[in-house]
Order: C-alpha cells, then structure tokens, then sequence
C-alpha cells in the first residue's frame, strides 16, 4: 500500500476506531515501508496487530517493529519439526520462523517493550503430537502467549488430510453419509455475526472488503481512494449485504460458509 493511501485511511479512521491490523492475504513484513505506518497509527492511540509467518523477520525489522510501538504481532508457526512445519507451510522455514521468534523476543527485552508476542498454531493433523510439547515450551521459544486456532480448509467435504484425528479440535466433523460438514452449518439467522458491523478491510489497492473471509474480493463495497470510508461503510451496497445476512436470505455469501464465528 502507497503511504498516501494509508495517510487518506488513518486520518479518516484515528477519531472513531480502535484497533488497526495490518495483515489480510499475504506477508506484510515484504512491505518495507510497514514499521513507519505502524508508528504513525500507534502515535494516533490505535491498537495495531501484525500477523507473520516470521520467514521476513530478521533482527533489524524485529528492531524496528517493537520500536515502531506496535502492540502485538502472531506469529504463525505450524510444526516443530521440518517434516510437520512444511506438511502446512509449504517452501518456509521452521528454523527461519524461529530465529524471527527469537529476534522478536531480544529486541523486546532490550527496549523494554510491553509488546505481546503470540505464537499461534493451527491444530492439524500432522501436528497433533506436538501439541502438549509446545504448550511447556512456547515461553522458552520466545513468545508470551500460546494461541491453538482450527484451520479453515478447502474442499473439505470428503476429508482432507489436515483434519485432526480428534474432531474436537477441527472446524469440520463427519455426518453419516460419509462427508464433512462444517460444524457451524446452522443458519445463517442463528449465528449472529459482528464482522459487518465493526469493521472492515482495505486491500493495498484501496478496495473496501466486508469481511476478512472475503479473500478473492468477491464484494468489494468500493474503494479509498475515491470515496470516504463513512460513506463507503454506509452505503447502500453495504446496507444491503448486512441485511441479507442478517436476515439469512439466499444465497448466503460464499465467504460466510467456511466461517468460525
């Protein structure tokens, strides 16, 4: 994203939001430029999170994120050993991911910063064993806090190798006939859903997303760099999505079946 772009988005959101992320889809420490952005919304009063998968986290952007006051970055790791770590993160690496944890953890310690560094897992099959392991071992690792996700997952309705072997811990179980649902495939009606509501997403393009499911930018409500985001987030193409979810009214959004609200 030009720094324009995000300079049009913080001085129209820093009076009335709370938080801002910055991640979608993709990598956000590829953008060089992410430090001083963060820096800019932390002396505006927002809450900024980053989420990476650590492979772009060298010592000197771990240096310049913690002193850019960002106040909490995930850190996405997957497997404890190379065989689990690739089954997931396909072409990463775990040795790398690690070093960025350690990076992240001297640079908080030498600049005394509160930043919460979360280590968050996908609970997978190929995994499950390491699960107990890095519970006692996340700390030692780096972070402060453990986070267990399920993971979202494509054409799942026949099984998918990355389903745990527990169901418990999946988004999906297996019905009688043989196929996977979503465990949360209740209507739409009975699922209150906040996302429309509180917030949006703004792609590096500008486009205005309703939701972060919304990752092949089916129901783009417009774009920042032409409109306000007030008059954006109000409209009527916005208006109507909220009240055709709300109201379950099919067909339901596609990026609203995989959901974990």
């Amino acid at each position: 994203m030009r720094m324009e772009v995000f300079e049009r988005i913080l001085d129209q959101v820093q009076k009335t939001a709370h938080t801002m992320q910055f991640y979608f889809q993709g990598e956000p420490l590829l953008n060089k430029q992410l430090p001083e952005m963060i820096a800019r919304a932390h002396q505006a009063g927002l809450y900024t999170i980053v989420s990476t998968n650590a492979q772009a986290l060298n010592r000197s952007m771990a240096e310049a994120l913690v002193k850019s006051g960002l106040s909490r970055i995930i850190v996405s790791i997957d497997g404890f050993s190379e065989e689990s770590y690739v089954a997931y993160r396909v072409g990463g690496s775990l040795h790398r991911a690690l070093e960025g944890l350690q990076h992240l953890h001297e640079a908080k310690v030498q600049n005394g910063s509160s930043i919460r560094i979360e280590l968050q897992v996908l609970r997978l099959r190929t995994n499950e064993h390491e699960w107990q392991w890095i519970k006692k071992h996340y700390k030692k690792l780096g972070a402060t806090h453990l986070v267990f996700k399920t993971a979202q997952l494509y054409d799942f309705e026949h099984g998918h190798p990355l389903i745990p072997t527990n169901e418990r811990y999946s988004r999906y179980k297996k019905i009688a006939n043989g196929t996977y649902v979503h465990k949360k495939h209740l209507p739409l009606a009975l699922q209150p859903c906040f996302r429309l509501w509180s917030g949006c997403v703004i792609t590096t393009t500008g486009d205005v997303l309703p939701c972060c499911y919304d990752k092949d930018h089916h129901y783009s409500l417009g774009n920042i760099t032409t409109l306000s985001l007030a008059d954006i987030f109000h409209s009527k193409r916005a208006n109507a999505l909220r009240h055709r979810v709300l109201h379950a009214i099919a067909p339901l959004p596609e990026m609203c079946k995989n959901c974990d609200r």
